[in-house]
């Protein structure tokens, strides 16, 4: 099992096993899979000029956690917000996962050693963060204060908490990798 991210010259780098390295893939293409687009037709106009035609929150809730409203108190405003930033907010999340995905074709079939440039290491970093962000609202996850608590009927499925758990080290050792610690 990989113990984590290490700062080296330049970015940090992993080493993980193959298991790892295909979770990571599967849990980047989840990512890639809900951010892409609605196929909608929508306006080529306001395609053009980065309008988006979503106003609304989006029903599916892992959707809506990675595409949160920006105003809570005034559906107006946030759909107004939203039509014109959730397209690029799609984009950039999908170029993170991507970013994942590009990383791990370097692996052999048996995993291996990773290196990634502080860019790439700040992708992996927001990717990680929506793949958590994914998996936990799944899972009906909580944090609060420290405490992790989750619904009744997700705590029967230990092999995704423990996936989510290992993410959450993973992106604590980048995190500390990034500020230069070991």
């Amino acid at each position: 099992m990989t113990d984590g991210f290490r700062a080296v010259r330049g970015g940090v780098r992993i080493r993980l096993d193959r298991d790892e390295a295909a979770v990571l893939r599967s849990m980047a293409a989840l990512v890639l899979e809900l951010v892409d687009p609605p196929e909608d037709g929508g306006d080529p106009l306001e395609a053009l000029v980065g309008i988006g035609g979503a106003s609304r929150t989006p029903e599916d809730p892992v959707l809506a956690r990675l595409l949160p409203d920006a105003y809570t108190g005034d559906r107006e405003a946030a759909g107004d917000f939203r039509r014109y930033t959730e397209g690029d907010l799609r984009r950039h999340k999908r170029e993170n996962a991507e970013a994942v995905m590009a990383g791990l074709e370097g692996l052999g079939p048996g995993g291996g050693e990773l290196v990634l440039d502080t860019g790439d290491a700040h992708a992996w970093l927001k990717a990680l963060n929506d793949v958590r962000l994914a998996l936990g609202t799944r899972l009906g996850v909580e944090e609060d204060g420290g405490a992790t608590r989750v619904r009744a009927e997700a705590a029967s499925d230990r092999a995704a908490l423990g996936v989510y758990e290992w993410l959450g080290r993973l992106q604590e050792t980048l995190v500390q990798a990034l500020m230069g610690g070991h």
